[in-house]
């Protein structure tokens, strides 16, 4: 007799699930999705099955059990964390339910980019209105500024790093022969505000358009040119 267990989990709970079957042995067996008429949300249904588990069971009582972890409530704009690192076989089932429901499945490691089925009709197991492509694309948008603020953050963290080297090679040149320590001090303190400088420009470059941000890094670096040529004139 074959049971049936359902686990639901949240997106962000479902890839320690999975390493958790893994870690016993369980097999990859299906996923689907499933459109909720009522809302317009969808679900994730995955299926598996601990082959020695159930070959116990059999043994026991006739019985075995199939596991599932039921994904609920996803929006068409949320990204959902591709599970084919773990069991590389979903690869098809995750290409189908991107190309059929437009799901937002990331990191398939065999990923057709929507060129798994050949259909007339776009994503044909869902509506998609102007509206939700509005919201996909501004959750796309809020990704894209998060990342930039986090690049930022990592630049003025080396940015702070730097300054305090340069202020301790500065205190331990104090110590020196006064000649000595006012030359090392002096260059030390520069090079620290140089690379404070640069740390500041490199998180503002991180933060703008790619295209824009090539420009301007194209410009600072003929600058740098001139401002050699000129040095050495």
């Amino acid at each position: 007799m074959q049971k049936a267990i359902y686990t639901t989990v949240g997106i962000d709970e479902l890839l320690s699930h999975v390493q958790a079957l893994k870690g016993v042995g369980a097999r990859f067996v299906q996923m689907h999705a499933e459109r909720n008429v009522d809302d317009g949300t969808y679900r994730l249904v995955y299926t598996f099955i601990n082959v020695h588990a159930a070959q116990e069971h059999i043994a026991q009582d006739g019985s075995y059990a199939i596991e599932n972890l039921v994904v609920e409530g996803i929006d068409r704009y949320q990204e959902i964390p591709s599970i084919s690192s773990y069991y590389p076989a979903v690869f098809p089932f995750e290409n189908e339910v991107h190309d059929l429901f437009g799901l937002a499945i990331t990191d398939i490691q065999i990923d057709f980019k929507g060129f798994f089925y050949q259909v007339s009709t776009a994503e044909p197991m869902s509506v998609i209105t102007p509206e939700v492509k509005a919201a996909r694309e501004k959750a796309m948008k809020v990704r894209a500024a998060a990342e930039a603020k986090a690049r930022k953050a990592a630049a003025e963290k080396a940015a702070a790093a730097a300054a305090a080297a340069g202020e301790g090679a500065a205190s331990a040149a104090a110590a020196q022969p006064a000649a000595a320590a006012g030359s090392d001090a002096q260059h030390d303190e520069a090079a620290a505000k140089a690379a404070l400088k640069a740390a500041e420009m490199e998180a503002k470059l991180a933060a703008m358009d790619p295209e824009k941000a090539a420009k301007v890094r194209a410009a600072l670096a003929a600058k740098a040119v001139r401002d050699k040529q000129k040095k050495e004139a």
